[in-house]
């Protein structure tokens, strides 16, 4: 019931129509984004040593003689895309595999079709037309497909200190977040995440953290 009040605390004190004059900062995390390939327009985190289902998958792939279906299914921070590829034959689909960093594959020997799938650290199109952030009613900060008041949620990152940021922030940058952040590209998505990790309820979660 605490967490509504604050809401309905914050969502009175927002009421105040104000032109939004947030400037977000050029602070994004390259340390912990680690080290990026740009492959695809996506932004795909470095190759992890293959585990045994995956290891398998490779060995299944190399015995196979006959064409396979393949779709690709690109797992973003906000957003996913698939794409079937058609038929390839085993060795065409081991070096699709080659050239991606992180994936994980699905073979299904009996359908002959390959799921690929792909977590890039980027937004998909259709987020870097349409994300924002702002508070959801429980108080987290989250990213919302469309303006807030759809209350469309498409992820939740962490509980927000209200009474804090009340404190803290100036009426105008209260103002623009219960509106809503746009958020068109993932420079302006880390960084917003590093501006308001300041103001989360729990101290662990200040120190903000890679989602893959």
């Amino acid at each position: 019931m605490m967490v509504f009040s604050l809401w309905k605390n914050l969502k009175k004190r927002l009421r105040r129509n104000r032109r939004p004059t947030w400037s977000l900062g050029a602070i994004w995390f390259s340390l912990l984004l680690g080290g990026l390939a740009a492959i695809n327009a996506g932004h795909v985190l470095a190759a992890p040593a293959l585990d045994e289902q995956q290891s398998s998958v490779i060995k299944a792939l190399e015995q196979q003689q006959q064409p396979l279906t393949v779709q690709l299914r690109r797992v973003y921070l906000c957003g996913e895309e698939s794409k079937p590829l058609g038929r390839m034959m085993n060795k065409q689909v081991l070096q699709l595999l080659h050239g991606y960093s992180d994936w994980k594959a699905d073979l299904n020997e009996q359908q002959g079709t390959v799921n690929v799938e792909l977590h890039i650290e980027d937004l998909s199109e259709h987020c870097k037309a349409n994300a924002y952030m702002s508070v959801d009613k429980k108080g987290n900060l989250a990213l919302f497909d469309g303006v807030p008041k759809k209350e469309k949620v498409v992820r939740t990152f962490f509980q927000l200190d209200i009474h804090y940021m009340e404190s803290s922030l100036p009426q105008n940058k209260l103002d623009e977040l219960s509106k809503g952040i746009r958020i068109s590209d993932i420079d302006e998505y880390n960084s917003v995440l590093s501006t308001f990790s300041d103001y989360a309820a729990q101290p662990n979660q200040r120190v903000m953290r890679p989602t893959y």
